[in-house]
C-alpha cells in the first residue's frame, strides 16, 4: 500500500535504516572546512545532529545552518573552547555521541637543527593538546550520560611513513596514534571507542598549500593534486584521494557498524604506506 507520500512504508524504513547515525549527536573539530567539512554533511545526511567547532566562524556558521546544526567558535588549543563545544551538545540535545577530533596545523618545516622549540610548541598545542582536550571532555560527557560513544582522531600517514612531513607535524600526529590506544584501553569499559583516520594525499588544505609551494603553482587545484597521488603516490593507479573517502571511513567508524572496533588506526591511502612504491615496477610487468 502506497503510504500517500510518493513512496511505501517500506520504502520509508529501509531510508531511515540507511541513516547510520540516525538521533546521533556529533561534534567535528575543525569542521569548518577540508576533511571537517565533508564528514559534517556526511554524518547530517546520516541523521546526526551535527556541532561543527572551529576558528572559522564565517564558513563554519554558514556550513553549520546548511545542514540544521550548530556552530561554536572553538580554538582547541584552549580547553575551555573544547569543554564549552562539548557542552553546546549536551544543552542542544542532552548527550553527546561522537567526538571527531579533527583540528589540526601543518606547523614549521626545516632541519631539525634550526628547529625553534616555541614554533614546534605551539603546534603541539593544537595537534596534540587538542586532542587530549577532545577526548577528555567528550569521555567525560559520556561517561556520565552513560550512552556509551565514538571519539575518532584525526592522524596522518606521516605518522607511520618518514619523510612525508615535517618534524614537528609527524611527531604530533604519530603522539596521536598512541595516545588513542592508551585512552581506548581506559575507556572501553565504559563502552567508549577510541580510533583514529590516517589520510595521506587527501587534498586538504594544509596538503594543497604544500604542493603549490613544491610546484611552485599557486592555482593548483584540489582535483590537480587527486591527479598527482593518482600516479605518483597510490597503488591504485589513477585514482588519487578525496576528502570524502575521509568522512565515509569516518562515518563508518561513528557508526554501529563499527561497535567492536577500538584503538584501530584506520589508514585510507590507496596503499601507498603498505608498499616500498621504488620497487612497484616489479609487478607491472
Amino acid at each position: 500500500m502506497d503510504s500517500g507520500g510518493g513512496g511505501s512504508t517500506g520504502d520509508v524504513a529501509r531510508n531511515l535504516l540507511s541513516k547510520r547515525l540516525l538521533g546521533k549527536v556529533a561534534v567535528i573539530t575543525g569542521g569548518a572546512r577540508g576533511i571537517g567539512a565533508a564528514t559534517a554533511q556526511v554524518f547530517a545526511e546520516n541523521g546526526a545532529h551535527v556541532i561543527i567547532a572551529d576558528i572559522l566562524d564565517e564558513p563554519g556558521a554558514k556550513l553549520a545552518d546548511s545542514i540544521g546544526g550548530r556552530y561554536v567558535h572553538c580554538d582547541v588549543s584552549v580547553e575551555h573552547d573544547v569543554e564549552r563545544a562539548v557542552q553546546l551538545a549536551i544543552d542542544w540535545k542532552g548527550r553527546l555521541d561522537i567526538m571527531f577530533n579533527n583540528a589540526g596545523v601543518p606547523g614549521p618545516g626545516g632541519s631539525i637543527t634550526n628547529l625553534k622549540m616555541e614554533h614546534l610548541m605551539a603546534l603541539v598545542a593544537v595537534n596534540l593538546n587538542g586532542i587530549v582536550h577532545g577526548i577528555k571532555h567528550a569521555a567525560r560527557a559520556m561517561i556520565k550520560g552513560k550512552n556509551s560513544g565514538s571519539i575518532i582522531c584525526s592522524s596522518s600517514s606521516a605518522a607511520i611513513m618518514g619523510g612525508l612531513a615535517s618534524h614537528s607535524y609527524t611527531l604530533s600526529k604519530e603522539a596521536i596514534l598512541g595516545l588513542a590506544r592508551s585512552t581506548a584501553c581506559e575507556l572501553g569499559v565504559h563502552g567508549i571507542r577510541v580510533n583514529c583516520v590516517s589520510p595521506h594525499g587527501v587534498p586538504t588544505e594544509i596538503l594543497m598549500s604544500a604542493y603549490r609551494k613544491v610546484l611552485g603553482n599557486p592555482d593548483l587545484q584540489p582535483e590537480d593534486v587527486s591527479k598527482i597521488v593518482g600516479e605518483r603516490g597510490s597503488l591504485l593507479r589513477g585514482r588519487g584521494g578525496r576528502l570524502e573517502d575521509v568522512a565515509e571511513a569516518v562515518l563508518f567508524l561513528a557508526s554501529d557498524d563499527a561497535g567492536f572496533i577500538t584503538g584501530h588506526n584506520l589508514i585510507i591511502d590507496g596503499g601507498y604506506t603498505c608498499a616500498n612504491n621504488q620497487l612497484s615496477v616489479i609487478y607491472q610487468g
